[in-house]
């Protein structure tokens, strides 16, 4: 029996999102308000398409199509919004064996490339898998370019001791010996999410560079989403705000995904490793299991990530797409 290709409508989100709690490869970034907010604030038209086998639901894959002069464009995540990865989610797939299980992945990408070709027409299309993803082979054979990337992920099911032992001694050396007086770390509020993310653009644009995520972004998913899944942490001083971490979690995970800039001024506070230690110790006791450091292909910041004693994760990053498309992209990505 072949695979269905049908993109939910927004009167069947109620469904979509029964799916994504049920898939292994889901993240925050695939329930449905998620899905809208990404479409209002990128520009973009999402086109959240699910494949059955019959009645059964095999795999879930949110699109977004986007124009951009002459050319159309497909992407999940889509660009300018800092999102880690996204991609398809399988369902009922981890009870098949190998064959079976590689057979039905093969249709149901097969089929969401095919629904592409017939609906939208695109010209150029850059997909980044989730962690749990591991098979990026039917993108290749459909003639996509498929590059590795990684991700470090620190292991949050041991006792506080044992993970602080897998500390570098300069980590280890921060978080004990750190007056508590001297600093506060908490979880804030919503004028936190706006605080962290302004001062990552102020970086960036110190730098020359562009942080170019749309402005009330991180603010509207805090505000849209379940209690809990957006959480901004803040480390003061004397009560003044110098630096903070926006975390998102989702299924036993939580992500390291925005923040960590070093204070506009000198203070002799470790912020950062105060404040990644305080998001582990926090995920610990609410019985999550990893922490994700959002990335491991920087070798400047892999410094400091790596002494967490964190593993690496494989996720793909694939892309399909005629040579000026793929620059006019590129150019939009960095300028726009």
């Amino acid at each position: 029996m072949s695979i269905e290709i049908e993109e939910i409508g927004r009167d069947e989100y109620d469904t979509w999102d029964s799916y994504v709690e049920q898939s292994p490869n889901s993240n925050l970034f695939h329930q449905s308000k998620a899905l809208e907010l990404q479409a209002e604030f990128s520009g973009a038209e999402v086109h959240p398409l699910v494949g059955y086998k019959g009645q059964e639901p095999v795999g879930l894959f949110p699109l977004f199509e986007m124009e951009k002069g002459p050319f159309t464009a497909v992407f999940s995540p889509p660009p300018k919004l800092w999102i880690p990865r996204q991609g398809p989610a399988l369902l009922n797939m981890q009870k098949l064996k190998r064959r079976k299980r590689e057979r039905r992945l093969k249709r149901f990408i097969d089929g969401c490339v095919e629904w592409l070709d017939e609906n939208v027409g695109h010209d150029y299309a850059e997909i980044r898998t989730a962690g749990d993803y591991h098979d990026a082979r039917p993108f290749k054979w459909n003639g996509s370019e498929v590059t590795p990337e990684y991700t470090y992920v620190v292991d949050l099911t041991v006792d506080e001791d044992e993970l602080m032992g897998q500390f570098s001694s300069d980590a280890r050396s921060n978080i004990r010996n750190t007056d508590e007086d001297s600093y506060t770390v908490e979880e804030g509020t919503v004028e936190d999410v706006d605080r962290i993310l302004e001062q990552v653009r102020d970086r960036y644009e110190a730098q020359g560079k562009a942080f170019n995520m749309a402005r009330g972004f991180g603010r509207s998913l805090y505000e849209a989403l379940p209690d809990g899944q957006v959480r901004p942490y803040v480390c003061r001083s004397d009560g003044e705000y110098l630096t903070g971490i926006l975390a998102f979690e989702y299924d036993g995970r939580t992500h390291r995904w925005q923040g960590g800039v070093k204070p506009d001024f000198d203070v002799d506070i470790p912020t950062n490793d105060l404040l990644d230690w305080h998001i582990m110790s926090d995920a610990m006791d609410r019985g999550l299991d990893q922490y994700d450091l959002v990335g491991a292909g920087n070798p400047r910041l892999n410094e400091y990530k790596s002494k967490f004693g964190p593993e690496l994760e494989l996720f793909y990053d694939i892309e399909h797409g005629s040579a000026p498309a793929t620059m006019l992209v590129d150019l939009y990505r960095r300028f726009a």
